[in-house]
């Protein structure tokens, strides 16, 4: 089988992460050929070197009809080209251009994380409920996105995918935060939606605790003494390795791979009540899911870090939900399935 996998950018975050974990297994058994457009093309560099790679200068995230246009010539020429038996679009951009190009007989489109579209950006929903019959597939990565795209009318062929990780592998030397006896981390882009706000006003109630952010793009100043911001790095999954807990403050998400990979290692997670995440972390079980406010997180964590008989029940927990239902072979299946509707 030929597959053709599209995002819109070819930076490392969690859709890519979907991406290069379905096609470094996919082409061990199937041709595959992986499109992106802007970025810092990190996402490349964790590609298998048996599968092509193909940049499309004009595919970018904002709107821009010029550059919408061309990529739309650029994604038919890659039709004709490769003649692919499956095209998989990944991202709202690419799922919306995508669909308006390749046949609806051979194209899936997995959708990131809908609240994305539901709540920040709802002025395209109608974009999506139009282009819903004009793919074989549409996929939420949890049951959470699955019922938001029912409940907002789009229910043609939707199914459910959980996002699946390989445990991170490496080696990793942590340089900060020396002096604390416990380490809490989180990865993520600075951006609004992530809440740094509230990663720095938790650590500020915590200030026993180091707190290390990984994911920002520019030095971060006028930070507390246990705060690290250790900036853009790739394969960060593995600083699991010398942290004790992973906190995720969201506004929305859908399945974060971060949280899939902080699983792997066996680490409890505390996390907002947002998306998919309470489908992987079961307050008292493996984790917390809190609402959005310093106090709920700082309790949780510090709960967790001062009673060592649930903190490490939990992690037994983490491990077993991880190993149960979150890995690339249980993804690769579930695809596969679909592939072949």
């Amino acid at each position: 089988m030929r597959i053709l996998q599209i995002i819109t950018l070819c930076e490392l975050g969690g859709a890519q992460s979907v991406v290069i974990n379905l096609a470094n297994s996919l082409c061990k058994e199937h041709e595959v050929i992986v499109a992106a457009g802007e970025g810092d093309g990190k996402m490349w560099e964790a590609l298998n070197e048996n599968i092509e790679k193909v940049y499309i200068q004009h595919l970018k995230r904002a709107l821009s009809p010029i550059s919408d246009f061309r990529t739309l010539l650029s994604f038919v020429k890659l039709y004709y080209k490769y003649k692919p038996d499956i095209i998989h679009l990944h991202s709202s951009k690419v799922g919306i251009l995508g669909r308006m190009v390749f046949p609806k007989r051979k194209t899936v489109y997995t959708v990131h994380g809908f609240d994305s579209v539901r709540i920040a950006y709802r002025k395209y929903l109608p974009v999506e409920k139009f282009f819903q019959k004009k793919c074989k597939a549409i996929v939420g990565v949890s049951n959470y996105d699955r019922e938001n795209l029912w409940n907002e009318g789009i229910t043609n062929n939707v199914y459910r995918v959980f996002n699946g990780i390989y445990q991170p592998q490496g080696n990793v030397e942590m340089k900060v935060a020396q002096g604390y006896a416990r380490r809490i981390l989180c990865i993520a882009r600075v951006a609004k939606p992530k809440r740094f706000d509230l990663f720095l006003e938790t650590a500020r109630l915590l200030p026993q605790y180091a707190f290390i952010w990984i994911g920002n793009q520019e030095e971060v100043k006028g930070l507390s003494e246990n705060v690290f911001c250790l900036g853009n790095i790739p394969n960060a999954g593995i600083y699991n390795k010398e942290t004790d807990i992973f906190m995720l403050a969201s506004d929305y998400e859908g399945l974060p791979m971060v949280i899939l990979e902080a699983m792997s290692f066996g680490n409890p997670v505390v996390a907002s009540r947002v998306g998919g995440i309470s489908e992987v972390i079961e307050n008292d079980v493996n984790g917390y899911i809190v609402d959005n406010t310093a106090e709920a997180f700082a309790e949780k964590i510090q709960y967790l870090l001062e009673n060592d008989y649930t903190y490490q029940s939990f992690s037994a927990n983490t491990l077993h939900r991880f190993s149960e239902s979150l890995t690339v072979d249980k993804m690769v299946k579930a695809y596969m399935d679909i592939y072949q509707l």
